[in-house]
């Protein structure tokens, strides 16, 4: 049995999130529209833990969209650190040269325009224009797919996501307060109603849940399949990340041997490393050197 969107407990989610926000520094009302697309490009598949700490010491180096447009491509790598997926920090600096080139230093406040800008993609646009701008766009991450899902659907969250989600969200945007309604969600989905082990008991919607009176019924075979994560241990993904180390690290160009080092699968390094070269986030020379792009 389904729950009618009409029905959804909205005033509930808003009263709950109003009393149970995590302090994240970029909730602060003076925070800038550019900080917070800055946080979330950073939090993408990263814990906000993680992301918290590095997010204030960017604002600290680079306090404004002119600022940071003007630092250098190595300069981003390093301040960037082990964040992970560092193609979002050279993304994120093409992003802000398109917006003092095309906006003035001004991040726009459009839908279509943010997803004009390099990087930027549906959630994150709509992110920005809700959060920083006060629109009443859907924001769907993963988090509000699961309790929609859930809530509305009564069935485990079934990826892959698709288009349709954006108008199934926005079927339940209030009139007022949509934004924080919006926060409240993604905030659900992160901390109560999580993917493993979710908190029904203390949930504010539980008794309004489709998914709950259903029994909670578990995901299909063929949903667990498509859930499956790779390990981050042993992959490319990390061999990348030691080679980025040794080249964030370095005060000059490095030779192979400074790489060599750093992983015993020769073929594997190799296959890293020349995927770094073809992503521009290293740089070999004329004398076989590598460093960091703009180093």
């Amino acid at each position: 049995m389904n729950l009618d969107p009409t029905d959804f407990p909205v005033s509930t989610v808003i009263s709950w999130f109003e009393a149970n926000a995590r302090p994240l520094p970029w909730r602060d009302p003076a925070t800038s529209a550019w900080a917070i697309l800055l946080s979330e490009v950073m939090s993408q598949q990263t814990p906000v833990a993680r992301v918290a700490p590095i997010w204030q010491q960017w604002l600290d180096t680079w306090p404004d969209v002119e600022s940071f447009a003007q630092a250098r491509s190595d300069e981003v790598l390093r301040a960037w650190g082990t964040l992970g997926y560092p193609r979002r920090a050279l993304r994120l600096l093409e992003c802000a040269r398109v917006i003092v080139a095309r906006h003035g230093g001004k991040v726009p406040a459009d839908v279509d325009e943010l997803l004009a800008l390099p990087g930027i993609g549906d959630y994150t646009a709509r992110a920005v224009a809700c959060f920083a701008f006060g629109q009443n766009v859907p924001v769907v991450d993963t988090n509000v797919r699961r309790v929609y899902s859930r809530a509305v659907e009564g069935r485990p969250l079934a990826p892959p996501a698709s288009k349709r989600e954006l108008a199934q969200v926005a079927s339940l945007l209030p009139e007022r307060k949509g934004p924080v309604f919006s926060a409240g969600l993604m905030e659900l989905g992160a901390l109560i109603c999580t993917a493993t082990s979710p908190l029904c008991d203390v949930c504010p919607i539980q008794a309004d849940c489709a998914w709950v009176q259903a029994g909670k019924p578990a995901p299909t075979e063929d949903e667990l399949r498509s859930k499956k994560v790779q390990k981050f241990a042993g992959t490319d993904r990390q061999v990348r990340g030691k080679i980025m180390k040794v080249l964030r690290e370095a005060d000059a160009p490095v030779g192979q041997s400074k790489i060599d080092v750093v992983w015993p699968d020769k073929a594997q390094l190799s296959r890293a490393l020349f995927s770094l070269l073809d992503d521009g986030l290293a740089v070999q020379d004329d004398q076989g050197l590598f460093h960091l792009p703009g180093q």
